[in-house]
């Protein structure tokens, strides 16, 4: 049966006579109906309810039973949905799904109304009188079926065997199916209910577990390993080990046999597209998009520098009428122009006039005029310094004195420069006497002051770090300062205190200027401190690669940069699912439940545990041993015979007679017993009716049981 197998409507359902029953086998994997007397069953599906909903016609849900089409499902929303199964462990729980599965199988048989026939339905061993009341309740009800006879599915397949010769009258029966195992002794022909053995583990269970192993294998290939194709590669590749621990090692030492034993699963790939290198044309196209788009750039920029250029014109315009105005008025008017300008004195508009000047000489590409002519003396930068107190109104006194912080701070940069400048000299003088007079001392000499100052810095980045003598690990501002920067800090944290608590007036008094003064200066003294450490230690450095040109400033050594993740190009090889040790460790569930967390027995101890609750002498116990059915679609595994023989000889005694045979169909064997027996005469005895199930109730279940004849 293919996958998404679709069975079509049978049409000859009218012309079959009433007494003629309807046999279902309802397997937990695949449902079966048919006609008694016949060889093959009419219709077969999974046995499975799904219930999305429709995408185009307002969320309206759509049962859908058996195997979908994926080209038809893409119209429904299966997000809010999944497989429903009415079984649990072999028994029917959910009778609302069975009713699903019911409707559409009675319909594919061709039944229009009711189903005025007998029907025999097969079961598991056991099976509770709950469900078989709730089953009959819904054949009697809802299809007027006018009789009814439960039977099961083992003992169907082991009659029909027995018919064809395969076993005797007493033997045993090992069923591996879907969601069970089950082993039944059969004497004198008729199943030994109370003897049977049982253990919730099958096919379902091979096939979750086989496709856990390659989800974890390849996780990134989840989607693709769905419950349908896990179930496809059990049945194509698994396989059942002789001896489980012998075929682990062989894939542990044995990379040549375990190569042969692997199977692989080649997923759809598509190799990338190889670059080829663009022809001419594309070329072409290419610089003229790339032309088009430079030009474009230019004109904008074109267009800012013309309006930059305006704009600098205007206001240079402006600055030069505001001093022709200040040049024809008095000392009053010159004052009133000058409030209502913004400006302080006429030196600062000349300023604003050379800067402008400078501004728009560079936009119109025009070489500009040297700063240091620029700047001709520092009467232009500081022009009221020289100006009288009592000519300067209050606002140009508070500005006089910023300019007169500004130049005594600049003019002593300069001072201190120039005499960096001489000592540097002065010192370059006299390392070259001491290296021309002695080179082995000034190496020395320049080895020592590098360790020296290396170290002064690297205990400076430690402080900045980890802090200064700070035993406990913490961290903390304070301790990452000097005296002076904390001075500093003290000083600013009170200046920005003072000014919460009202008019901010910091900077009118003298004394706030000193204080201000003295927070600048300290800090650029510990500044200039640390570059004065860190250049003369690269001027050292220097000196010393021209002597040693193997020498390496640890200070300038860049660590090499990480190289960046890579991202390996997918190949075919990387879509390819290998299935090795899984062919055999999937199956082996069925011998050692435990591995899945199912603290029950194996198949092959299952026979030993029924061998033990039968109260027979040994005698029987041999005779049963030499007809041993093997029958379920889990039989089907290769190796699996040669398996059950090794492990159920351990529970028997030494030189015990034993034969195993598997059913000539395992997998129709029990629907093809089923019609057979359907089609004796002997059937319509050992059915009941629904006036039967009225009058005893449930008490009915408790004994029936058929006999099994052919």
């Amino acid at each position: 049966m293919s996958p998404f197998y679709r069975p079509p409507r049978q049409t000859d359902f009218a012309r079959i006579p009433d007494s003629t029953p309807i046999v279902i086998d309802n397997g937990a994997s695949t449902f079966r109906i048919g006609w008694a007397g016949e060889a093959e069953p009419r219709v077969a599906f999974r046995n499975i309810v799904q219930r999305p909903r429709h995408r185009s016609s307002a969320g309206e849900t759509v049962t859908v039973v058996g195997d979908t089409d994926p080209a038809l499902m893409k119209y429904f929303d299966c997000t809010r949905t999944s497989i429903r199964s009415p079984f649990d462990d072999d028994v029917v729980y959910q009778f609302e799904y069975m009713e699903y599965i019911l409707d559409y199988s009675f319909d594919r048989l061709g039944a229009t109304s009711e189903v005025d026939h007998p029907i025999l339905m097969t079961e598991c061993e056991c099976n509770p009188s709950f469900s078989r009341a709730r089953m009959s309740e819904l054949l009697f009800e809802t299809y007027g079926v006018p009789s009814v006879a439960f039977g099961i599915d083992d003992a169907f397949s082991y009659k029909y065997n027995q018919k064809l010769g395969n076993c005797g009258e007493d033997g045993l029966v090992i069923s591996c199916e879907f969601g069970t195992c089950h082993v039944v002794p059969f004497l004198k022909g008729q199943p030994v209910l109370g003897a049977c053995c049982r253990t919730n583990v099958g096919g379902s269970h091979i096939t979750d577990f086989l496709r856990q192993l390659l989800s974890l294998k390849y996780p990134y290939h989840v989607a693709s390993v769905t419950w349908d194709k896990a179930e496809e590669l059990k049945k194509e590749h698994c396989y059942i080990a002789l001896d489980y621990m012998s075929e682990l090692q062989i894939f542990k030492n044995n990379k040549e046999e375990a190569e042969e034993k692997t199977r692989y699963w080649q997923l759809p790939w598509v190799p990338p597209p190889k670059d080829e290198p663009p022809s001419e044309e594309e070329l072409a196209r290419k610089a003229a998009i790339k032309e088009k788009s430079g030009q474009r750039l230019r004109d904008m920029a074109a267009a800012k520098r013309s309006e930059k250029i305006e704009g600098l014109e205007k206001k240079l315009s402006d600055l030069e009428d505001l001093m022709e105005q200040l040049d024809d008025s008095d000392e009053i008017e010159e004052t009133k122009i000058l409030s209502r300008s913004g400006y302080l004195s006429q030196q600062e508009i000349k300023s604003d006039i050379l800067k402008v000047t400078q501004s728009l000489r560079k936009a119109k590409g025009e070489p500009t005029v040297n700063e240091e002519n620029a700047d001709a003396s520092g009467a232009d930068k500081y022009p009221l310094v020289s100006v009288p107190d009592e000519m300067l109104t209050p606002e140009q006194l508070k500005e006089k004195k910023k300019q007169i912080l500004l130049k005594t701070t600049t003019e002593g940069r300069l001072r201190a420069k120039q005499r960096r400048a001489e000592e540097s000299a002065l010192r370059e003088k006299q390392e070259e006497e001491k290296r021309t007079n002695n080179p082995e001392l000034y190496f020395d000499e320049l080895r020592a002051r590098y360790l020296e100052l290396s170290e002064k810095v690297d205990q400076r980045k430690r402080q900045k770090v980890n802090g200064n003598n700070n035993s406990s690990g913490a961290v903390g501002r304070g301790e990452r300062l000097n005296a002076a920067q904390k001075e500093r800090m003290r000083l600013l944290t009170t200046a920005a205190f003072d000014r919460g608590k009202g008019e901010d007036t910091f900077g009118m008094r003298d004394e706030d200027w000193l204080v201000y003064n003295k927070m600048s200066k300290e800090n650029e003294e510990d500044n200039d401190g640390n570059d004065d450490d860190e250049s003369e230690l690269a001027r050292i450095a220097s000196k010393i690669q021209e002597v040693d040109p193997t020498f390496v400033n640890k200070h300038e050594a860049v660590e090499p940069a990480a190289e960046a993740h890579k991202v390996r190009p997918l190949t075919e090889e990387d879509f390819k699912i290998a299935i090795g040790i899984e062919r055999f460790r999937c199956p082996e569930v069925l011998f050692q439940p435990g591995m899945i967390g199912v603290d029950q027995a194996g198949v092959d101890e299952m026979v030993s545990i029924s061998l033990r609750r039968l109260m027979e002498d040994e005698s029987v116990k041999e005779r049963l041993c030499q007809s041993i059915l093997v029958t379920g679609g889990s039989s089907l595994f290769p190796g699996m015979i040669p398996r059950l023989e090794a492990g159920i000889r351990q529970f028997r005694p030494y030189l015990a007679p034993l034969k195993l045979v598997r059913a000539a169909d395992p997998v129709l064997d029990a629907w093809r017993g089923a019609a057979a027996f359907a089609a004796s005469s002997k059937f319509a005895r050992q059915t009941f009716t629904l006036e039967d199930y009225r009058e005893h109730g449930e008490n009915l279940f408790h004994r029936h049981n058929i006999v099994y004849t052919l």
